[in-house]
């Protein structure tokens, strides 16, 4: 059996934050691969993302290019909206709201669960915890651009280039 990580997300935009952990993962863990996964829309959040889908992917493949173990598929993109981990899982396989998933009982006898806390806390989980404290938010570089504040070092450049011609996140976000 390969060993890969499927690790989804809004990615609006693609950050250091999310990329960091990330190799931490493929390298700690002895992973194959890291499948970067951008949901369509989360069932969990309120808003949906500021960047179109097609932008988040251009973004997350200017992100990982040349990196190796490093992929991005856009099945949550190419189905209707929500985005339920067990659809991509098992589409695939060809933390605090896990239980919550859709489907979780099986979806945890399919996966072994990795959480890759960038915040630093001490929270306890039954799931192995890849910890890295990195203070980089999606939420800070839309406001950041939105205010024509630099995201230099919070982004890959190839991605900060990409916000940049495209004129992404020049409206506030809410």
């Amino acid at each position: 059996m390969k060993k890969i990580a499927i690790y989804g997300g809004t990615f609006d935009p693609i950050h250091h934050g999310h990329l960091i952990p990330a190799r931490e993962a493929l390298e700690t863990l002895g992973l194959e691969k890291v499948i970067f996964v951008p949901a369509a829309v989360s069932p969990l959040k309120a808003r949906a993302a500021a960047a179109t889908g097609d932008m988040r992917l251009k973004m997350l493949h200017a992100a990982i290019e040349g990196e190796e173990g490093f992929t991005v598929n856009d099945c949550e993109l190419r189905r209707p909206p929500p985005s339920w981990t067990i659809d991509t899982v098992l589409e695939i396989r060809n933390v605090a709201t896990l239980d919550r998933w859709r489907r979780f009982d099986e979806l945890k006898e399919m996966v072994r669960f990795v959480v890759l806390d960038r915040t630093g806390s001490q929270m306890q989980r039954n799931y192995q915890i890849v910890r890295r404290k990195i203070d980089i938010s999606a939420t800070e570089i839309r406001q950041r651009v939105a205010h024509g504040q630099s995201i230099r070092y919070l982004v890959p450049p190839a991605v900060e280039q990409l916000i940049q011609r495209e004129k992404l996140y020049r409206e506030q976000s809410k």
